[in-house]
């Protein structure tokens, strides 16, 4: 077996991906305000699509228009850390944030899709950041009849 390498992130790199996050989260605030006071939101919809491999939150107005949306690649992940909890419930905290700028905080609807390990903890850090949930749902598709079998082997 070769030599272990241990990646280590030094203090600059973090305060370099944390601003990284702050820009995004300004940029995101700043459209959204602009929407804001044409559409005049009153509430919101937050989508939480949990895949094997990825958790994207999206967040929507009322109406269903995108408002902004974060994934565990954008946060920073990379790799089979994507897939994980701890990446779902920062991409969470993202979006909490970005609502908290645009005034969103009450009357969210939280919409989950998918099976993966960021649902739950998306959704407890939702609630933990302070957001007024109104409603959580699961709209995962289910197969209720699956695919026509295959024909039977005439010998």
């Amino acid at each position: 077996m070769g030599k272990k390498h241990v990646i280590e992130t030094n203090q600059e790199e973090l305060i370099k991906n944390q601003e990284k996050i702050d820009k995004a989260v300004e940029k995101a605030a700043d459209k959204e305000i602009k929407i804001k006071s044409v559409a005049g939101i009153q509430g919101g919809k937050i989508y939480i699509s949990s895949s094997y491999n990825n958790t994207i939150l999206t967040l929507t107005n009322s109406k269903g228009q995108v408002l902004a949306w974060k994934s565990a690649g954008s946060v920073g992940f990379k790799g089979t850390k994507k897939s994980t909890s701890f990446a779902a419930s920062r991409v969470a905290e993202t979006i909490c944030n970005i609502c908290k700028k645009m005034g969103i905080v009450d009357k969210l609807e939280v919409l989950v899709k998918g099976i993966g390990a960021g649902r739950e903890s998306a959704v407890r850090t939702l609630i933990a950041q302070g957001l007024n949930i109104v409603s959580i749902k699961d709209i995962t598709p289910i197969p209720h009849n699956g695919c026509r079998p295959k024909k039977t082997r005439r010998v």
